[in-house]
């Protein structure tokens, strides 16, 4: 039986200024149709701009908080028991919580319109930098549907 690649850690690389495994990983995240050097540009003009914004802050320091501040806990997952389909709360694993707070944060900058991709990813890092924005309400609606569903949380096994 053949076994599907996915790239794993021992594959990502960091990216090249900053050395950092998650910043390598949220650019390979940008980047569309292979496109890695225009990923790249999209993501350090977004650090520059941060840079500018808060001078005081190292924009990488404020990238990896804003993912931080993104990461969900807990999440609803579908269980059937008995013809019946269930949200059950359920823990969230640390590979999954990245991948959904990188997922989240590109979702809200890319709904923004009328900016360059730079400047919609910088505002929404700062955003979820600082506890707001459309990343961070994703976040609490997760967190609020777990919340609503723990009546459910013995059917998690």
């Amino acid at each position: 039986m053949a076994r599907k690649f996915t790239a794993s850690k021992s594959h990502l690389r960091p990216d090249p200024r900053y050395g950092s495994k998650l910043a390598g990983k949220f650019i390979n995240c940008v980047m569309h149709d292979g496109k890695k050097s225009v990923a790249q540009s999209i993501f350090y003009d977004a650090m520059e701009i941060i840079q500018k914004r808060l001078p005081n802050e190292n924009p990488i320091e404020v990238f990896n908080r804003a993912v931080e501040n993104v990461k969900p806990m807990i999440e609803v997952r579908s269980k059937r028991v008995g013809g019946a389909t269930y949200q059950v709360p359920m823990q969230v694993n640390k590979t999954r919580q990245q991948t959904l707070s990188i997922r989240w944060l590109l979702i809200a900058a890319r709904e923004k319109k009328g900016r360059p991709m730079s400047v919609k990813l910088a505002d929404e890092l700062l955003a979820a930098y600082n506890r707001e924005g459309n990343a961070v309400k994703k976040r609490e609606d997760v967190h609020r549907m777990a919340d609503a569903n723990k009546a459910f949380a013995h059917f998690a096994w």
